[in-house]
């Protein structure tokens, strides 16, 4: 077992990468939110309609696993995110609350991905989305599906 020494935290190289604990710094506007995570990640967001949202992760090195690929744990967070934008649609007043998300992963993804999400059905307490992650190619590169608790948001409230 490798173990990481505390100073080791404080070189340069991994300290760049670390985000500044308290303090916002997210300034994407995410369909109308600010998510950290998907700033940190670097998520672009590209359009949202009635039931569809779509978004694009441009590849970083410090995205990848050993191998030079997107990561899947970044791939499913991208996923969960574009497939409950696609949930809300253009609602700001509902929030969405993963229920449960199955993904498959067809092959790496390397180089810029386009995520696209559709809604196929939004009850009064729960939606059910299906999404895709594709290289620029246009190659398959994962699959998810998802199901989100519907949240109404009270003025004032989260």
């Amino acid at each position: 077992m490798t173990r990481c020494h505390a100073s080791t935290l404080h070189s340069p190289l991994i300290h760049k990468h670390l985000p500044v604990f308290m303090t916002p710094t997210a300034t994407t506007d995410y369909f109308g939110l600010t998510i950290p995570l998907m700033d940190l990640i670097g998520l672009v967001p590209d359009s949202i309609g009635a039931d569809h949202a779509r978004t694009v992760l441009p590849w970083r090195a410090d995205l990848t696993n050993s191998r030079g690929d997107i990561h899947g744990g970044t791939l499913m967070s991208v996923l969960d995110f574009t497939l409950s934008a696609a949930a809300r649609g253009t609602g700001p007043s509902v929030g969405m609350a993963t229920i449960d998300m199955t993904t498959s992963f067809m092959s790496p993804g390397t180089g810029d991905l386009v995520i696209e999400a559709r809604c196929l059905r939004r009850g009064a307490s729960i939606a059910f989305c299906e999404g895709e992650v594709r290289g620029a190619d246009g190659q398959l590169v994962a699959k998810a599906s998802a199901t989100f608790k519907v949240i109404k948001r009270r003025p004032g409230g989260d």
